[in-house]
């Protein structure tokens, strides 16, 4: 069975949802590239040290700051950047937890993230990353949130045509066929 994707009411909404989706694919697919968030403070940058065994926060519901190691402190993290969930997880959440220094029990094996920034030549690469999820996240907020809503509980039980104009050289006419549940 295929998934049943609601029908907006105006074609502007159509368009607001098509672009929104081109947004996020951008930067969801470019998020290394991504500038930091502007507000983000980062304290104790020496210019040096970017090895991290393990980030925490500084107690578990002071998630505005982030020790990134010992000597290095990212503060001023928006709340809002903790609303973008994955799997369950913030995905800042989400990389505090897999870029860090583990060692497997059974095998000994030390999975160590800052063998990539090594083998990359990029020494900043974690705190980089770290620092363009949190924009990333911020972003991501805003741009679902900006979304025009959609009724869900509407059943849909006849055949539209519907011509929408993305701009004024553009007509593309689609015919859209809903499902009523009973069928």
């Amino acid at each position: 069975m295929l998934p049943r994707l609601p029908l907006v009411e105006t074609v502007t909404d159509f368009w607001a949802f098509s672009k929104a989706g081109r947004k996020l694919a951008a930067l969801h697919l470019n998020y290394e590239t991504v500038a930091p968030f502007p507000d983000v403070t980062i304290i104790g940058d020496d210019g040096n040290t970017y090895t991290v065994d393990k980030m925490r926060f500084p107690r578990k519901d002071q998630k505005e700051t982030i020790y990134y190691n010992s000597k290095i402190t990212v503060s001023n993290i928006p709340a809002k950047a903790y609303e973008y969930v994955v799997n369950g997880k913030s995905a800042i959440d989400w990389i505090m937890e897999r870029y860090q220094v583990t060692t497997h029990k059974e095998s000994g094996i030390v999975n160590d993230p800052n063998d990539w920034a090594k083998e990359v030549g990029n020494s900043r690469y974690i705190l980089d990353l770290l620092l363009s999820i949190i924009n990333v996240s911020v972003q991501t907020v805003d741009i679902v949130n900006g979304l025009p809503k959609v009724d869900f509980g509407e059943a849909i039980s006849e055949t539209t045509v519907a011509t929408m104009y993305q701009d004024q050289e553009e007509k593309i006419e689609t015919n859209i066929a809903a499902e009523t549940e009973e069928e």
